[in-house]
């Protein structure tokens, strides 16, 4: 499995517009197990989103499709800043189905 976290700041007042956006693109996306978008309690403008994927080489292809092309065009406008971002190797834990091997 592969993993990324990231940190994801938007233009004052636009997180929920970017989440919304961000959001909509995630549904069905092939070798995607988890993708879960979170507000920050502490900045008012910041996104988590914490991924697991089956594959980084299915994260990449992600990356190609239309859809995500066209979330991409949309919320770069909504976008002040990225933040960290770290890339770990999931092994499990609720809600979560150990990819076959």
């Amino acid at each position: 499995m592969y993993g990324r976290i990231g940190k994801i700041t938007a233009v004052a007042g636009q997180r929920d517009a970017l989440a919304a956006i961000v959001l909509e693109s995630t549904q069905a996306i092939p070798g995607c197990l988890s993708y879960v978008v979170a507000t920050d309690s502490a900045e008012p403008d910041a996104l988590w989103i914490t991924e697991v994927w089956d594959s980084a080489a299915s994260h990449r292809a992600s990356l190609t499709l239309p859809a995500v092309q066209g979330a991409i065009a949309k919320a770069r406008p909504l976008i002040g800043r990225f933040g960290s971002t770290v890339e770990t190797t999931p092994i499990g834990g609720l809600g979560l189905q150990k990819a076959a091997a």
